[in-house]
C-alpha cells in the first residue's frame, strides 16, 4: 500500500527526462468503502488548476441481466500492481497528485469498486491521467469479479 509519498525527488535524481513525479496520495487495494470525494480531497493541491475523479460503481445490470451484487477477489500481488500503475501514471508532466483505490470483497449496487483522482496544472492532463489509470487498472490489475444475478446465476470475469 502506498500513501502520501512524493516520488519527485527520487525521479529527478535519476535524470529521467528531467521531470519529477506527482505525489501518490493513495495506491491500494482495500476491503473498506471507497469514496471518490475523499480521493479528490487527498489529491488536492493549491498549484492545481484541475481535479478530476472517476467513481466506478456497481451497477444493477450487465448484458441485459439484473445484477444483485458483486464480489471482487484479488491476487496477492494486486497491491504491488496498483502501486506500479500509480507510479507509471504519476510520472507524467503537469500532474500534481494521484490516487487509485480498488475495493475487494462483497459490494452492493451503488458501491464504488474503483476510485481514481488526479490533480494537475491543467484539465487535459488531469482527465488523461484518470482515463489512462482506469484503463491500466482494467488491463493489468489481477482482480476477478463474481456477479450475482437476480435469476440466481453467477458469472466470473477477469476485469476490474
Amino acid at each position: 500500500m502506498v500513501r502520501e509519498t512524493d516520488h519527485g525527488a527520487a525521479h529527478e535524481a535519476t535524470g529521467a527526462e528531467g521531470r519529477g513525479c506527482a505525489r501518490i496520495a493513495r495506491a491500494e487495494m482495500t476491503e473498506g468503502p471507497v469514496s471518490a470525494a475523499e480521493l479528490a480531497r487527498a489529491v488536492a493541491d493549491r498549484a492545481a488548476g484541475a481535479v478530476v475523479t472517476f467513481d466506478g460503481m456497481v451497477r444493477d445490470h450487465d448484458g441485459g441481466r439484473a445484477v444483485e451484487s458483486i464480489a471482487y477477489s484479488a491476487h496477492p500481488s494486486a497491491g504491488e500492481v496498483i502501486e506500479r500503475i500509480a507510479a507509471d501514471v504519476a510520472a507524467r508532466p503537469g500532474l500534481r497528485a494521484l490516487a487509485i483505490v480498488h475495493r475487494t470483497g462483497e459490494l452492493a449496487i451503488g458501491d464504488t469498486a474503483l476510485g481514481v483522482a488526479a490533480s494537475a496544472d491543467h484539465r487535459a492532463e488531469a482527465f488523461a491521467a484518470v482515463s489512462d489509470a482506469v484503463e491500466e487498472v482494467k488491463r493489468r490489475l489481477p482482480v476477478w469479479k463474481n456477479q450475482r444475478f437476480s435469476d440466481g446465476t453467477t458469472e466470473w470475469s477477469n476485469c476490474a
